[in-house]
């Protein structure tokens, strides 16, 4: 094969994965019964903050830090339901070696909620990145909120890759006061094969929750090579009902994920008992990445 067919079949295959990834994006969007477009504009920069601060109750990023990444080609989209805005995400590039974007807000407002918008807006930011050559997405989230981390790590078939303890400091909004930022760090990677069937709703079966389990907060599992850390049913709810609970399943979460996460272990799964982690690094679990 010359060069120049390798480079011609290379190409087709990256339009092959960039069409399939708008059509995926397009049918989540229908689905969720919403448009998903870029806001290059002061005024809808401006609403994206105000839906931003309606959802956690403080500003989660400025109008104009969203102007100014806008202007330099950032990721900024938002959802619409007719021409009401219902859904917006934000995100800037890593360095150029890395070629990922870094995802930093999305919200979807709370009576929007579980109707598949949130799925859509990372499913047209994935179409967004393929199409400027970009390989992943990067993004954090709170470990505890188990709606969360089912949502990326079995729904999009993201990649837990570092945890982050108090990773923002104290955050004075309404749903994270009080209680320490520690956050998961997931990679997204684009164009792996399981990322794009979750992205046409077909997300890889969870795995079977094999693991030695705490039985309560403040006493991770070990003694065994899979670990299952258990997380709270309601999190946010539980911080205003009893803070001191709140604090020490931190303690637990944080104390059953971030060795295996700093030592070459793995988060494999996640699913009605928690999440399912890999800490013994000298052999491959048979059912390892099946999220």
């Amino acid at each position: 094969m010359t060069a120049h067919g390798g480079a011609a079949d290379a190409a087709a295959a990256q339009g092959a994965v960039v069409a399939d990834a708008v059509r995926a994006a397009d049918a989540a969007a229908r689905a969720a019964g919403v448009q998903i477009r870029e806001v290059d504009d002061m005024a809808g920069h401006a609403a994206i903050e105000r839906l931003w601060t309606e959802i956690w109750g403080g500003s989660a990023m400025p109008a104009e830090l969203l102007r100014a990444l806008a202007k330099v080609h950032g990721y900024v989209a938002a959802a619409y339901e007719g021409d009401r805005m219902v859904g917006a995400c934000a995100g800037f590039f890593h360095a150029p070696a890395e070629r990922a974007l870094h995802s930093h807000v999305a919200g979807v407002s709370t009576e929007a909620a579980g109707r598949g918008i949130g799925f859509a807006l990372k499913a047209h930011q994935r179409a967004w990145v393929l199409e400027r050559g970009l390989d992943a997405i990067t993004w954090t989230y709170d470990p505890l909120v188990a709606r969360n981390a089912y949502f990326n790590l079995v729904k999009l078939a993201a990649r837990a890759v570092e945890y982050l303890p108090n990773f923002y400091g104290a955050m004075p909004d309404a749903i994270n006061r009080g209680d320490e930022s520690d956050r998961v760090l997931v990679r997204w990677d684009l164009r792996d094969p399981r990322v794009a069937a979750a992205c046409w709703g077909r997300p890889a079966a969870e795995p079977a929750e094999t693991g030695t389990r705490p039985q309560q907060a403040g006493q991770p599992g070990t003694g065994g090579r899979l670990v299952t850390v258990p997380v709270p049913a309601d999190i946010e709810t539980l911080r205003t009902t009893d803070p001191a609970a709140a604090r020490r399943w931190r303690t637990t979460v944080r104390e059953g994920l971030l060795p295996p996460l700093s030592d070459g272990g793995a988060v494999v799964g996640f699913g009605r008992g928690g999440y399912l982690v890999r800490t013994d690094t000298t052999s491959e679990p048979t059912n390892e990445e099946t999220t």
